[in-house]
């Protein structure tokens, strides 16, 4: 995940948006803001609200897991626990793992060596399979686990020779160009391309996971002074293209259209998205572009991002929006509404990237110091309808939070339990079928514990999650969401029991059981 630096839906909006920025501005973009409605901005359902809560886990060079290579096995599982315990209870309902970070794997691929960031030596077997665990650790929390994958980075390093021996890049060399340090699988050769194509979807077909993510490295980033080294590979397969930059963007597109077709057919449910650098163009280059004097990733990466969620390509895009409002090159102010504006009367979902390794971090400027900034861009996201959720980079940052900004920012947008997104490709039936629910009240308390059981979930499936939604009287025998409170979504499975303690006198309940996709299903008979 890089850390590089660099009109509303409706009148009300706007002027939400006007008030906001003007607040922000008034302030220095320093003091807290004034509240705002929370929770405007999530797309809402039937007497509940839905918004993706992700967090980031980066295994290349030990950003994130596991803390350093050659842990023992016992180890490395202890980590992720730890690492998944957190995010069920910081509020998170998703994690995106990186599982193929240098063209290595976390899971015994056939196409690919065992990662280097796993044992300290690359192809080394880690007596287990990493990327099951991981899979199976999440969905045991009702976290959803999204596959990440670097399409195109070989190596940290540009020395073949450091690889491990049987490693593709070393019997292909004709696949491989060394830049800026590093070593790359060049996007012109349609063979390089259709091999990191099936290296990944190996894990897809293989693994019960709810998405496919790539991250903002396709075309590297440019080297100081000198170009990517494609000449050769541009002569034999650039023919009918004005210019090298163009025909870059459609080796770029193939690999984003051809993707999302092969993750579609191989596992349907599956999500497929890009979570590119924040500023596709700046509006002095192009009048589409956003009002920003940043760097291009349509012409540095040669990413055609916005062209991907016009062409209807991608389940969901997460820009990383990696910057505090009042920034003048790159103001999250700008560029949070013009995303917004990208994604209007698309079917693609918008997340934003999130920064919170900026918060307190030693050089930031003074709005990164305040623990006010994640709280300031949630609170303007929720005069952007479009905007369904956020992404937080990295989970250890989350963990050590400096200056309390990630737990401000909990305090004030994520008191409220939701489901997570639910694209309209997927909002179909089948739906999970009725839990049953029975409560009991604690007499010396007055808490309500309420002991859900799946019911007759087909095939023996048990419930990915449950949502449990309060009534203050009874809802009649076939309850409705509408008519109540979704008080918490908690993890699923054949039985669980949650404990309400704030239950009021007289209050009922009904419950639905959630899928992986995240279907909602019937309410089941009220109790209490």
């Amino acid at each position: 995940m890089s850390s590089k630096d660099a009109t509303g839906s409706s009148l009300r909006s706007t002027l939400d948006r006007r008030a906001v920025l003007t607040a922000l501005a008034t302030a220095g973009c320093t003091a807290a803001l004034a509240p705002v409605a929370a929770h405007a901005a999530v797309p809402s359902g039937p007497g509940f609200r839905r918004q993706m809560r992700g967090v980031w886990i980066a295994s290349v060079v030990n950003i994130d897991w596991p803390s350093r290579t050659g842990l023992e096995p016992a180890a490395q599982r202890a980590e992720f626990v730890r690492l998944a315990d957190d995010a069920l209870a910081l509020g998170f309902n998703a994690l995106f793992v990186q599982i193929r970070p240098t063209a290595d794997a976390f899971w015994p691929s056939p196409f690919e060596p065992w990662s280097q960031w796993l044992t300290g030596t690359q192809g080394r077997d880690p007596k287990y399979d990493p990327l099951a665990f991981m899979v199976e650790t999440a969905h045991q929390r009702g976290l959803a686990f999204h596959a990440w994958f670097n399409p195109y980075r070989v190596s940290m390093q540009a020395d073949p020779s450091a690889l491990d021996p049987r490693h593709p890049a070393r019997t292909h060399p004709e696949w491989t160009r060394s830049y800026g340090g590093k070593l790359y699988y060049d996007p012109g050769v349609p063979a390089a391309r259709r091999f990191c194509q099936e290296a990944m979807l190996d894990a897809v077909r293989r693994y019960e996971i709810d998405g496919v993510h790539f991250d903002d490295y396709f075309y590297p980033y440019p080297a100081a002074d000198s170009d990517f080294p494609d000449e050769e590979t541009f002569r034999e397969h650039g023919t009918g293209y004005p210019d090298k930059a163009a025909w870059r963007r459609a080796n770029v597109d193939l690999m984003v259209r051809e993707m999302r077709d092969a993750v579609r057919a191989v596992r349907p449910n599956a999500l497929f998205g890009i979570s590119p650098f924040g500023v596709w163009r700046n509006a002095t280059t192009d009048p589409r572009g956003s009002r920003t004097a940043a760097f291009q990733s349509y012409d540095g990466l040669h990413a055609d991002t916005r062209g991907w969620v016009k062409q209807g390509w991608l389940d969901y895009i997460a820009p990383q929006v990696y910057w505090h409002i009042g920034l003048p090159a790159a103001d999250y102010g700008v560029l949070a509404p013009w995303w917004a504006e990208v994604v209007r009367d698309t079917d693609t979902e918008l997340w934003i990237g999130q920064a919170v390794y900026k918060s307190g971090a030693a050089g930031q400027p003074a709005p990164w110091q305040d623990g006010k900034e994640l709280s300031r861009h949630l609170a303007l996201n929720t005069t952007l309808p479009e905007i369904g959720g956020d992404l937080f980079f990295s989970a250890k940052d989350v963990r050590t939070d400096p200056v309390g900004d990630f737990a401000a920012m909990r305090l004030a947008h994520w008191q409220e339990p939701v489901l997570g997104p639910l694209p309209a490709r997927l909002d179909r039936r089948p739906r999970p079928v009725r839990p049953v629910v029975k409560v009991e009240r604690e007499s010396s308390t007055g808490a309500a514990v309420l002991r859900v059981s799946a019911g007759g979930q087909d095939n023996g499936h048990s419930p990915f999650r449950y949502a449990i939604h309060r009534f203050s009287a009874y809802p009649g025998h076939h309850p409705e969401a509408g008519r109540g409170t979704l008080i918490a979504v908690v993890p699923g499975g054949r039985r669980t029991t949650y404990h309400d303690a704030g239950a009021p006198a007289g209050c009922w309940y009904a419950v639905a059981a959630v899928d992986r996709v995240q279907r909602h299903g019937r309410l089941s008979r009220p109790a209490r």
